[in-house]
């Protein structure tokens, strides 16, 4: 009767303990940026600007700061080459290149939006179209592709710069099931798709290569299935049974060392 006492202790103390572990492990799971604290400060090495590439959309808006010669850029405006049909779009093609009013074909990938509106400025000066001209440059399609267990959605960023949280916190529908340290930023680059997988959990994701998003990333959530879960319950009741036999037999031990004494 007393082993089988000691016993019934000894297994409500191990299960109180387990359920400890258990119910300690959802935060260490879900929580965001747990190494951080109030006025952390992290040094952020890659900064960012969105490239252009084959297949985007660009808005070009050709100005004159001198209101004399605003006639000079509405040829410049009138086009549009864009899938939307609007004025002013103009669709990236295959090599990189637009074909633009008067000025005629430009590469424009690899540049970021700021560079190519220097060099158009720079091309309308120099070639004396307008004497002071102001060219405003746009993504018109930076989007970013969500995919989950629930199904897909895409994300409309209204500039060309968007982080891997905030993109995050759009989608606004990670539960306790996801796999944070599995979520997975996949984009191509030279040709390929690269998947990287960035884990919220840790402030080291501020200096992740992909934690400033481009225009057509997919960002890949996985969520724990049914097998995943039965597997965790396993793997602790496995460790619970283990422990409790431990237990017993050094309880056992214990007790026939203090009977024989």
């Amino acid at each position: 009767m007393r082993i089988n006492n000691i016993k019934t202790i000894s297994l409500t103390l191990l299960l109180a303990v387990v359920w400890l572990f258990a119910s300690c492990a959802t935060p260490r799971r879900v929580d965001y940026l747990q190494d951080m604290s109030h006025g952390s400060q992290v040094e952020i090495e890659n900064r960012f600007e969105a490239m252009i590439a084959p297949y985007d959309e660009l808005n070009i808006t050709v100005m004159s700061a001198d209101m004399q010669n605003a006639n000079l850029a509405v040829p410049f405006n009138m086009a549009s080459q864009g899938g939307d049909g609007k004025a002013n779009s103009y669709l990236v093609d295959v090599n990189g290149d637009i074909e633009l009013p008067t000025l005629g074909k430009v590469h424009v990938a690899g540049l970021t939006r700021l560079r190519l509106q220097e060099l158009l400025t720079d091309m309308l000066r120099t070639g004396d179209y307008i004497p002071e001209p102001f060219v405003n440059v746009r993504f018109n399609n930076f989007k970013i592709f969500y995919l989950g267990a629930e199904g897909g959605r895409v994300l409309n960023i209204a500039n060309e710069r968007c982080t891997f949280l905030e993109a995050l916190a759009m989608m606004g529908n990670l539960d306790q099931f996801t796999r944070r340290d599995r979520i997975a930023v996949m984009r191509e680059v030279n040709g390929r798709m690269v998947m990287r997988y960035l884990d919220p959990r840790s402030s080291d994701v501020f200096n992740d290569p992909f934690f400033m998003l481009q225009q057509n990333d997919f960002i890949i959530v996985p969520n724990y299935n049914v097998n995943t879960v039965r597997s965790d319950f396993m793997y602790w009741v496995s460790l619970a049974t283990t422990a409790l036999s431990v237990t017993s037999l050094l309880t056992t031990v214990a007790l026939y060392r203090s009977m024989q004494n």
